[in-house]
C-alpha cells in the first residue's frame, strides 16, 4: 500500500468520524422520535408512531414556552442589530487610539458569564424601573430579551465591522457631493450595501436568543422559555416528546436552508440574466456606430 493510499484511507476514516460524530446524535434522536416505545429508545424498535408529536403540540408548558422564546427572540433581534450597527459605526468613527479601548468596552459583555449578566440585568432594571415609575420593563419577557441583548448585540456588531471593511467610503464622498444629506446617504448607500449583514446579524441573533439558557433563566422570573421548560423536563427524565420537538426544529431549519438557498439562486439567476442583457444592448451599439 503506498502512501497516498494510507493518506486517503486516513482522511476517509477521518471523515467518517466527523460526520458520524456530528450527525450521529440527530440520527437517533430523529429515530427515537418515531418509536412507540415510551423511553427515547433506537433499538428495539417497536414500531412506527406518530404520537409524540401529538404529544408535543398538547404540551401546554411546552408551547407557552416555545412562544415566550419567539417573543424573545424577535425583541432581542429588535434591540440587538440596530445596537450592533450604531457600535460598528462608532467604530468606523472613533480615533485610531481610542479604537482599542472602545473595542474592549462593547465586546466585554461576550466574555462575561451569562450568570452575572442575568443577576445585574434583575437588579438594574428592578432599581431602574422602581425610579422612574416604568414598571412595565421589570417583566420576565422584557428583562430576558435586555439581558440577552446585552452580549448578542456585540456579535452583531462584529458582523457589521466585518463589512464595513470592505465598504468604500468614497461612495459616501460622492453621494454628498452629488447634494444627498447623511440621512439619504446612509438609506441609500450605506443601508443597502449592509443588506446582507443586517439579514445575517437578525438570523444570528435569533438563533443565539433561542438557545440562550444561563442568561435567561435568571432573568426571566417567573416566566418560562423552552430551554428552561426542556432543562426542568431533562432533570425529571427524557421522553421521545423531546425528540420530536428536536425532529420538528431541524424540519424547519432544512426547510428555510432550502427556501433561501432557492430565492439566493433565483436572484443570481435574475442579476445573471440582467447582465447578459445589458452587455448584449452595449455591442449592439458599439456595432451601429
Amino acid at each position: 500500500m503506498t502512501a497516498r493510499a494510507i493518506t486517503r484511507l486516513m482522511v476517509g476514516f477521518y471523515l467518517v468520524l466527523f460526520f458520524a460524530y456530528l450527525f450521529g446524535p440527530l440520527v437517533i434522536m430523529s429515530i427515537t422520535a418515531f418509536n412507540t416505545s415510551s423511553y427515547p429508545a433506537v433499538v428495539p424498535f417497536e414500531g412506527f408512531t406518530l404520537k409524540w408529536f401529538e404529544i408535543l403540540f398538547r404540551d401546554k408548558d411546552m408551547m407557552i414556552g416555545l412562544q415566550n422564546s419567539l417573543r424573545i427572540g424577535v425583541l432581542v433581534v429588535l434591540i440587538s442589530v440596530p445596537c450592533g450597527l450604531a457600535g460598528a459605526l462608532v467604530m468606523q468613527q472613533v480615533y485610531a487610539r481610542a479604537r482599542s479601548f472602545y473595542y474592549l468596552v462593547v465586546v466585554s459583555p461576550v466574555l462575561t458569564p451569562g450568570v452575572i449578566i442575568g443577576i445585574s440585568t434583575v437588579i438594574f432594571w428592578k432599581d431602574f424601573s422602581a425610579a422612574t415609575g416604568t414598571g412595565f420593563l421589570y417583566d420576565g419577557i422584557i428583562l430576558a430579551a435586555l439581558g440577552q441583548s446585552s452580549f448578542i448585540s456585540a456579535y452583531c456588531m462584529l458582523i457589521f465591522l466585518s463589512r464595513l471593511q470592505r465598504f468604500d467610503r468614497a461612495l459616501e464622498e460622492a453621494g454628498l457631493d452629488l447634494g444627498a444629506s447623511n440621512v439619504q446617504v446612509f438609506w441609500h448607500i450605506l443601508i443597502p450595501y449592509l443588506r446582507p449583514a443586517v439579514l445575517s446579524a437578525a438570523v444570528m441573533a435569533f438563533l443565539s436568543s433561542f438557545e440562550n439558557y444561563n442568561t435567561t433563566t435568571f432573568a426571566v422570573l417567573a416566566d418560562k422559555t423552552l430551554t428552561t421548560v426542556l432543562a426542568g423536563r431533562v432533570r425529571q427524565g427524557s421522553t421521545p416528546a423531546i425528540s420530536a420537538l428536536a425532529v420538528s426544529i431541524i424540519a424547519i431549519t432544512v426547510a428555510g436552508t432550502i427556501v433561501y438557498e432557492l430565492v439566493k439562486r433565483r436572484e443570481d439567476a435574475r442579476k445573471a440574466a440582467e447582465l447578459r442583457t445589458a452587455q448584449a444592448a452595449e455591442q449592439r451599439e458599439l456595432a451601429a456606430a
